[in-house]
């Protein structure tokens, strides 16, 4: 039977190249980047080749990239680091009701050590406006979290036109560019933007590894404590293969980014085609606002996410939905309760198609008329 990966959203298979420096890196070279000698200066020049190529990518100082563990791990310290450090100055934080929950869960952890946060709503396009965030401002506010684009419904937020708004005031801004990274071009001083994090495991690198880029004078509170790596901002030994994986995955996904694209655009087309032909009952969500090109969240009428998911893993294809099934219970997705209502149908039948690498056009309609020859047979 064959495999169509379709989850690209949640994680990548790690490209070729990709594997082969990794396993190369990890084969050759053992020294701790901290060490003087020249095991040490060997390590350490991979971890630095790899902090010019990502900061290259972003337009930024190579001095303004942190290697973390990965995504949640940035998110933490751009939200738990600029909260300390900024605590003198007030003790309010803006965010979004659809985050990613590295960045709400962090927030609903700070709101039990007495900060005040405002979860800005979003429209059924799963978007939130700059004078919402303007409107949300005080005096007190001294951060201000938004993700560029949605995991789930692939929604990209104005973050430039937020950052313009934010220049002059005290806040500092951070991006959750996780699942944009790499997709899409991301230059920090255009978007004005304070913090960024992005993940490798996203854009076909190894996982366990991420950066949070930090503007040049920006200072946030380290959460490990240990030794002085990454200028005393985030302590640990640093992950070399993974870092050297992550910057030849950053090469690749840059070379191929506007063709990327054009391919996942062509992908939606087929899917949305097939069902159209065939007549199927479906509704993409968030259709009418910038997306994300890899991601496709579609609503299909009168079907269950459960039984859907399972009869595609069944059929060999590989989706996802916004709900965690655990214990025979369906938790429904966040997003797509901020978009459209916590009594809303599409809770209950939206499936997440998200494309990558390994995919083609043949793969891509045969998932869409296995994915319609299930449909309909649910819906008898």
């Amino acid at each position: 039977m064959e495999t169509i990966y379709l989850d690209h959203a949640a994680t990548t298979p790690i490209h070729p190249e990709v594997s082969n420096i990794y396993k190369k890196v990890m084969d050759s070279e053992f020294g701790n980047p901290s060490s003087i000698h020249a095991y040490g200066r060997a390590s350490r020049k991979l971890v630095d080749d790899a902090r010019k190529t990502i900061s290259a990518a972003l337009n930024a100082d190579q001095t303004e990239i942190i290697f973390t563990s990965g995504g949640t791990e940035a998110d933490n310290i751009a939200v738990f680091g600029t909260a300390t450090s900024m605590r003198e100055k007030g003790n309010h934080i803006i965010t979004t009701a659809i985050e990613h929950h590295a960045v709400l869960h962090s927030c609903k952890e700070l709101e039990k050590r007495g900060f005040e946060i405002t979860y800005l709503p979003v429209d059924e396009n799963g978007c939130v406006t700059k004078t919402q965030v303007a409107e949300a401002l005080t005096d007190q506010t001294i951060l201000v979290t938004i993700m560029y684009g949605n995991n789930e419904v692939g929604t990209v937020q104005p973050i430039k036109e937020i950052g313009a708004l934010l220049k002059d005031h005290q806040a500092i801004f951070h991006t959750d560019a996780v699942q944009a990274f790499g997709i899409v071009e991301l230059h920090v001083d255009e978007l004005q933007v304070d913090l960024l994090s992005a993940s490798a495991h996203k854009l076909n690198g190894p996982k366990g590894v991420g950066f949070l880029y930090q503007r040049k004078g920006l200072q946030t509170a380290p959460l490990s404590f240990g030794g002085e790596q990454e200028r005393k901002r985030r302590a640990g030994t640093e992950n070399v293969p993974a870092i050297a994986g992550f910057a030849q995955a950053v090469e690749i996904a840059q070379r191929e980014m506007e063709a990327n694209r054009k391919k996942y655009n062509r992908y939606k087309e087929i899917m949305t085609s097939v069902f159209d032909a065939q007549h199927i009952q479906y509704e993409v969500n968030a259709n009418h606002t910038e997306k994300l090109p890899h991601v496709m969240n579609i609503s299909f009428a009168g079907t269950d996410i459960e039984s859907l998911l399972v009869n595609l893993d069944m059929a060999g294809i590989a989706v996802s939905s916004g709900s965690a099934c655990t214990a025979g219970s369906l938790e429904p997705s966040h997003v797509l309760a901020a978009m459209f209502g916590s009594s809303s149908t599409k809770l209950r039948n939206s499936v997440r198609f998200s494309f990558g690498l390994g995919l083609d056009v043949d793969k891509v309609r045969n998932a869409a008329l296995m994915t319609t020859e299930i449909i309909q047979r649910l819906v008898k």
